[in-house]
């Protein structure tokens, strides 16, 4: 349910509907304050509310149920893009799309800052590095920890990028926060709700990949649990699904770029592309980051390293900094023809 507050609604008309809401009701509100109008959300059981009373109360335009599963990020509520901005860096709306850039892991601080100004260089605008890495396996380098965010962090700085890192568990949602500038929820955490809502507690940015089961309702509503914590900063990332099939898979995932423009209709939140976890190889990256731009999406995420041979984790998937150079180039014109377009 959503209650549509008038142009001219005084701060009062809006503390006497919340006040309703809550108190009367038992029922949170998400307060989206647009450029002409403030919208007010409801959070909980709908059904005991009184929809025709709430539209009388001064300073109301309409109240109105909304039916989609995942109602806050829908944009039947909330019309606007959100536009996130990161020390500097905006992402969302029509600003151009971002470049996250770095190794799938911390493996040193020698190689983050190796990385970081090789891509810094090649035009990417934040750095990423994992420091709790969720491996399939026990037998592989499972990151250095808290040692890896200090080293994220340094490099961030050092170079001028805001800096994205994976939360593998809750115990750890503190700690990568008090590094990281973006919160990373993984694939194979997006149905931890747990999670989510610690991670958007924090009131930093939340990255959110989609899991490469989940259908786009299920990623919106498990989405939309970050922004019922008041967290409206949150960035999602298509980053592959299991292909349907049998027989030998070429590729790690399939790439699904109809989403990019389902989910620019769906919601208000903005949404890149992973092209390495979702092809898994890095012959593939280069024509699906351009495809991805060309369907819309408001950046991508690539990794990257100087010697993909030689990385601990997801070598056959990262390309060298010269080639993401290239790639942030051809995407950029693409971006622009897209701007013409529009």
């Amino acid at each position: 349910m959503a209650v549509v507050m008038k142009p001219d609604a005084t701060e009062e008309d809006i503390k006497r509907v919340i006040k309703l809401i809550e108190e009367t009701y038992g029922l949170r509100v998400d307060v989206s304050r647009g450029e002409f109008q403030t919208l007010l959300g409801l959070i909980g059981d709908e059904d005991k509310v009184d929809f025709d009373r709430l539209a009388l109360l001064p300073g109301v335009d309409k109240a109105y149920r909304i039916t989609s599963p995942y109602r806050l990020v829908a944009r039947s509520f909330f019309p606007e893009d959100r536009v996130i901005e990161i020390k500097g860096v905006k992402i969302g709306g029509k600003n151009k799309p971002i470049f996250i850039a770095g190794p799938c892991a911390v493996e040193s601080k020698e190689q983050i800052f190796r990385v970081a100004k090789e891509v810094k260089e090649a035009g990417a605008d934040m750095l990423r590095g994992g420091a709790f890495k969720p491996r399939t396996s026990i037998h592989t380098f499972q990151g250095l920890g808290e040692e890896g965010l200090e080293f994220l962090a340094q490099a961030g700085e050092e170079f001028g990028m805001p800096t994205v890192s994976e939360v593998r568990s809750e115990r750890h949602v503190e700690m990568v926060a008090k590094y990281a500038d973006i919160l990373q929820i993984g694939a194979r955490n997006m149905y931890n709700q747990d999670l989510i809502e610690a991670a958007a507690k924090q009131k930093k940015p939340v990255l959110i990949k989609r899991n490469f089961g989940a259908s786009i309702e299920e990623y919106l509503s498990f989405s939309e649990r970050a922004v019922a914590q008041g967290n409206k900063d949150v960035i999602l990332c298509e980053r592959g699904i299991v292909p349907i099939g049998r027989g030998r898979q070429l590729t790690r995932y399939s790439l699904d770029l109809s989403a990019v423009p389902t989910i620019k209709k769906e919601t208000y939140l903005p949404i890149i592309v992973d092209p390495s976890h979702g092809t898994g190889r890095r012959d593939l990256i280069y024509p699906m980051s351009k495809a991805a731009i060309a369907a819309g999406a408001h950046g991508l995420m690539i990794e990257v390293h100087y010697n993909p041979n030689e990385a601990l984790s997801d070598g056959p998937q990262m390309i060298v900094p010269s080639e993401l150079k290239k790639i942030i180039d051809v995407c950029m014109k693409i971006y622009e023809l897209n701007m013409v377009e529009s």
